[in-house]
């Protein structure tokens, strides 16, 4: 990357393989392993998806940690708990009875424009339907409003609520009659509510705007419920990682031990009362993968500017937080991990095989070098985490031949073995993060 950033090419690609050992960062909807076919054979997968909210709150923490090339700035929460963060900011910064400040919060927020779950279903009663990715601090600017126009919001509320019980009340006596509801009555239902004053709407979607919230920035936001509520487009892709040989899956038996038995087992007097304590508490199986894994994400750096510019940034403070956010970004990207089973199978604290980093003109996913799966036998191309390698780096090298746009390419490994390949290849690897992006 040259020394002024606004001179680098606009698409920064990377590249990462790691080899991850009896682990289930991510399941299905049955517990399973996630799992597709390329090349012929089944691969397991670790979904994009997982892999973003991982790199996305983990650069969260550290810019709250103050810790990072984000440090000191904002970022967003993306929840279905708005209502209920605003009314904790009521209760505790301004003296809001508990009962009033939920009622008021989500009567606000509901006539915004967000639909809230069934109000006679406690555990999502307040609650939106959606989940709503808003700076973090977006329940304390709502709150703060509120309470300044407390009498006149209190006047509205009460007003809304009055006539939405009147409204629930006919539709509860139509169910009960067996009535079919009427075309438009929802939308009638909807029409004849109180709307929410012009400048507490305005005030509520500048709470929820994306405002300089980087990761908002970074990943993007959809929010098709408000019309009038700027989307963003992201400046990050991301592609399933998979890996890059034929999956293997392991079912694990596991026998968990009650220790109230055991101890009952150990001092028994006689074999009968040990018989009666005998087994284990509970078995079970779990599914567990092992492999080595390909993944891919890209920054878009003119993207990202226009994000920032766009929440209102002026173009030097926009391109200073374009840099921070880059580096932060690639630094999620190796160092974050999805946690489910983090405990039980150590994952988080596995390290990339090889990262490799390069600008473009447009993005760059290897894939393909990984279409015809690693062969790990005897007579094949040897242990796949060094097989992969050498293939990247083949790959890398042969598109560079025919693409004259890539630039500044940098690898990082925490592998010695790695590392013997790369100096067996003439390439001289990074020894930190930092340095994929300088």
């Amino acid at each position: 990357m040259t020394e002024d950033p606004r001179s680098s090419r606009q698409f920064l690609s990377l590249h990462l393989l790691e080899t991850l050992v009896a682990v289930l960062p991510v399941r299905d909807e049955n517990g399973a392993p996630k799992s597709f076919v390329y090349g012929g054979v089944e691969r397991h997968m670790i979904s994009s998806q997982a892999r973003r909210r991982a790199e996305r709150v983990h650069a969260r923490h550290r810019a709250n940690a103050g810790v990072g090339a984000l440090e000191g700035r904002t970022t967003g929460l993306r929840t279905r708990e708005w209502a209920l963060i605003t009314a904790k900011a009521l209760e505790s910064e301004h003296g809001w009875e508990r009962d009033e400040a939920i009622a008021t919060a989500r009567a606000v927020i509901e006539a915004t424009g967000l639909k809230f779950g069934d109000p006679a279903k406690k555990t999502v009663a307040n609650l939106t339907k959606v989940l709503l990715f808003a700076p973090a601090d977006a329940g304390t600017r709502i709150a703060a409003h509120v309470h300044a126009h407390a009498d006149e919001v209190r006047e509205w509320r009460d007003g809304y609520l009055r006539t939405q019980g009147e409204l629930a009340k006919k539709a509860s006596r139509k169910r009960a009659k067996k009535a079919e509801p009427e075309e438009g009555t929802a939308a009638a239902a909807d029409s004849s509510l109180p709307a929410l004053p012009k400048k507490h709407r305005d005030a509520v979607l500048l709470a929820i705007a994306p405002r300089d919230a980087i990761d908002i920035a970074l990943y993007g936001r959809f929010l098709a419920e408000i019309a009038d509520s700027p989307n963003v487009d992201g400046a990050v892709q991301s592609g399933h990682a998979f890996t890059v040989h034929e999956a293997e899956q392991m079912d694990d038996f596991y026998a968990a031990a009650d220790d109230a038995k055991l101890e009952r087992k150990r001092n028994a007097l006689d074999f009968l009362d040990s018989a009666d304590d005998a087994g284990a508490g509970m078995t079970g199986y779990q599914s567990l993968i092992s492999g080595t894994f390909y993944r891919h994400a890209v920054l878009d750096r003119v993207q990202l500017r226009t994000n920032l510019r766009g929440a209102g940034m002026t173009e030097d403070e926009a391109e200073e937080a374009a840099v921070a956010a880059e580096k932060e970004f690639v630094n999620a990207f190796v160092e974050a991990f999805p946690e489910a089973k983090k405990n039980s199978t150590a994952s988080t604290g596995s390290l990339p095989a090889l990262v490799l980093a390069f600008e473009g003109d447009r993005p760059y996913n290897y894939a393909a070098a990984f279409q015809l799966p690693v062969d790990e036998s005897p007579r094949g191309e040897g242990p796949a985490g060094p097989a992969a390698v050498r293939r990247l780096l083949d790959h890398h090298a042969f598109v560079s031949d025919r693409r004259d746009d890539l630039e500044t390419a940098r690898f990082l490994t925490y592998d010695p073995q790695i590392d013997a390949v790369l100096k067996t290849s003439g390439v001289t690897s990074v020894t930190s993060i930092g340095a994929l992006t300088q």
